[in-house]
C-alpha cells in the first residue's frame, strides 16, 4: 500500500499493509458434488499435462487414478448422474459450463479400455473380515474402500448378479451392463468376494453376519415399492416400476401394453415410460403436481417426450377400473398446487373438477420405493429410513448407506460407502478420526473469467432422435473423444488454484514469487513474503482467486 500526505505535506507511512498469500480454496464445481470429488484435480492433470512433464496419455491415466480414489465406477456413475457440479461451474455465465460429466464418463470408459488397476492404499493385510448385504453402489463403494486399505470383504447378494438396483432398474439405454460388468469384475482384483442367493434377513440374519464377520455395511437398497392405496391396485395389469424395469430386464417379452399409464415424476417413473414406449405402447405419465415440481432429470424427461410420452400434469390417481379383471381405465382427480408444506414443495390438493378417465391396461406406479427391513432385527422396528452418524454408524460395527439412509442420488450412495469405510477402517485400527475442515469456497467474484478466451463447450454426441425406437436398447449418449477430452479439460479455470498463468511471477514488482523446481498441478510459485512491497497487484491479477490479501 502507497503511503500518504498530512495536512503539512509530509509522508505518513499507512496504517496496515497488504501481505498477499496464496490460499487453495474450494472449487464450486466440487463443492456441490454428492461423492466430493477432486474434479478441479483430475481436470488440472489434464489441462497442465505439458507443464508437469507428462504426455496426454500419462495425464489420462494419472487423472483415472485421482478420480478412482473416491469413485471405483466413473464410467457407470457419469452415465446416470444429473451432474449437479455443472450447475455452479464459474464458466457458466461465459460461454458454459465445462463438461465435467462427459469428462467423467470418458476416464471411465479410458480406464476400462486400457485394462488400468484400481489404486491401492499400501501393501499391508489385515485379519478382520469384513461383510456388505447388497451389491448396489454404496456397498460396492464400501467394499471397494475397505478392500483397498487390506481387508478380505464379502458382499451378500440376493440375486446371482451385482449391481443392485444400477443393475436391475436402469435401462441399457443409459447405462449398458457390459459397462456396469467390467467395471464390478475389476474390483474382484482386491480380495473382494460374493455369496449369491444371500437370503439376509430370513435365512441369514444380521446377527449371524454380525458372527461371522468383524463389521457388517447394509446397502440395502430401496427395493419395497409403495402403493397408492386405491381401489383396483392390487391385481393384474398392476405393477411397481421397479418390479416392471426388473422383470423387463430380466424377461423383455413379460410384461407389456397396448396403453400403458406410469404414475410418478420420478426418474424410476420415466425410465418405465420410456422402456414401455420401446416395447410399443402408447404411454401416458401422470403427475399430481406441475412439471416444475417433477423431481426427475428435466433432459431425461425431454427425451422421453422426444420418443412420443404424453405427460398430464396436476391429476392424481383416484381408482383402477377393471373389467373382469382386466385393467380398463385409471380414474383422475384435477388438481391445484396450495401452499408449501413442510419440505418446501406446494402441496397438490384436489381442485374440485369433475374426475377424468385415462384409458389403460397396463398401469406402472412409480411414486417411491423404501428399504424392506424384514429380518433385520432390532433394525426392523425402526422408521421408513435409518438414521445414521455422519459417517453412516448405526450400531455397534454395524454401518449403512445408500438408498436405506433415503432416497438419494448414485453418486451419493459411492460417498456413504467412502465415508462409512473410512470411519470402519479407523475404528478397526485404534486411529484417531480426523475431520479435515473443509477448504473455503472461493469467491464467485475472485474468478476472472475475461483472462480466458472462450472456448464452445464439448457435448457429448447423441445418436439421431429418429433411430432411438427403431435400436431401443443402444446407448444414446456417446463418449467424447480422446482430443475433446483434451480440450474440455483446458477450460477448467482451475477454480481456487494456481494453474500457472504466471501474472504474479510477471507483475511482482519485489521479485517475490519464485518458480518452483519440481511444479505439480496447482503448485508452480514459492511466494516470498519478506521480498512482498505489499502492492496487491497480484491479488488484483489472479484469475483463480488463489492469491488473496491478509492485513
Amino acid at each position: 500500500m502507497c503511503s500518504t500526505k498530512a495536512p503539512d505535506g509530509k509522508l505518513v507511512a499507512p496504517s496496515f499493509q497488504i501481505h498477499a498469500h496464496q490460499v487453495e480454496k474450494l472449487p464450486p464445481c466440487q463443492a456441490q458434488c454428492p461423492n466430493s470429488g477432486d474434479i478441479r484435480g483430475w481436470l488440472g492433470v489434464i489441462a497442465q499435462h505439458h507443464k508437469n512433464g507428462l504426455t496426454l496419455d500419462e495425464a489420462y491415466d494419472k487423472a483415472w487414478g485421482i478420480l478412482t480414489e473416491r469413485n471405483p465406477l466413473p464410467a457407470t456413475i457419469a452415465r446416470i448422474c444429473p451432474h449437479p457440479c455443472e450447475d455452479l461451474c464459474s464458466r457458466n455465465e461465459k460461454d458454459g459450463a465445462v463438461s465435467i460429466n462427459a469428462m467423467e464418463r470418458f476416464l471411465g470408459d479410458w480406464g476400462l479400455s486400457r485394462s488400468l488397476k484400481l489404486p491401492r492404499k499400501g501393501t499391508r493385510r489385515h485379519a478382520e473380515s469384513i461383510a456388505a448385504v447388497g451389491s448396489g453402489p454404496a456397498s460396492l463403494s464400501f467394499a471397494y474402500q475397505m478392500a483397498r486399505r487390506g481387508y478380505d470383504v464379502t458382499i451378500y447378494e440376493q440375486t446371482t448378479i451385482p449391481g443392485g438396483m444400477l443393475r436391475q432398474a436402469i435401462p441399457d439405454y443409459r447405462l449398458p451392463r457390459e459397462v456396469l460388468d467390467a467395471e464390478v469384475e475389476r474390483m474382484l482384483d482386491l480380495n473382494i468376494s460374493f455369496v449369491w442367493e444371500a437370503d439376509v434377513g430370513g435365512v441369514v440374519s444380521l446377527e449371524e453376519l454380525r458372527g461371522r464377520h468383524a463389521l457388517v455395511f447394509l446397502g440395502l437398497g430401496a427395493q419395497s415399492a409403495r402403493q397408492l392405496g386405491i381401489p383396483g391396485e392390487n391385481g393384474p395389469g398392476v405393477s411397481s416400476g421397479i418390479d416392471y424395469l426388473r422383470q423387463r430386464k430380466q424377461q423383455p417379452q413379460s410384461h407389456r401394453g397396448e396403453r400403458v399409464v406410469v404414475i410418478g415424476g420420478g426418474n424410476t417413473a420415466i425410465d418405465t415410460a420410456r422402456c414401455a414406449r420401446r416395447d410399443g405402447a402408447d404411454v401416458t405419465v401422470l403427475y399430481r403436481r406441475s412439471e416444475a415440481e417433477m423431481p426427475a432429470a428435466a433432459q431425461e424427461v425431454e427425451d422421453a417426450r422426444t420418443e412420443g410420452v404424453q405427460f398430464r400434469f396436476l391429476v392424481a390417481p383416484a381408482e383402477i377400473v377393471r373389467d373382469g379383471g382386466r385393467v380398463q381405465h385409471v380414474v383422475v382427480q384435477p388438481m391445484h398446487l396450495g401452499e408449501p408444506g413442510a419440505g418446501g414443495r406446494r402441496r397438490p390438493i384436489p381442485s374440485g373438477d369433475l374426475p377424468q378417465e385415462v384409458p389403460a391396461d397396463l398401469v406402472i406406479v412409480a411414486v417411491a420405493q423404501a428399504p424392506d427391513w424384514q429380518g433385520m432385527g432390532a433394525l426392523a422396528t425402526a422408521e421408513e429410513w435409518l438414521h445414521a452418524n455422519t459417517d453412516g454408524k448405526v450400531g455397534d460395527n454395524v454401518w449403512a448407506g445408500g438408498d436405506a439412509r433415503g432416497p438419494g442420488l448414485a453418486g451419493a450412495a459411492i460417498a456413504h460407502g467412502r465415508f462409512a469405510a473410512e470411519a470402519a477402517h479407523a475404528e478397526l485400527r485404534g486411529l484417531p478420526r480426523t475431520y479435515r475442515a473443509g477448504a473455503r469456497p472461493v469467491d464467485k467474484g475472485a474468478i476472472r473469467t475475461d483472462h480466458f478466451a472462450a472456448q464452445e463447450r464439448s457435448q457429448e454426441h447423441r445418436r439421431p432422435p429418429e433411430e432411438w425406437l427403431q435400436n431401443p436398447e443402444v446407448e444414446i449418449d456417446q463418449t467424447i473423444t480422446y482430443e475433446q477430452a483434451h480440450e474440455e479439460a483446458a477450460r477448467c479455470m482451475s477454480c481456487g488454484l494456481c494453474f500457472d498463468c504466471q501474472q504474479c511471477f510477471m507483475y511482482c514488482n519485489g521479485a517475490g514469487f519464485t518458480r518452483i523446481e519440481e511444479t505439480s498441478p496447482g503448485n508452480y510459485f514459492a511466494l516470498a513474503l519478506d521480498a512482498c512491497e505489499g502492492c496487491g497487484k497480484c491479488i488484483e491479477i489472479c484469475p483463480c482467486g488463489y492469491i488473496e490479501s491478509r492485513q
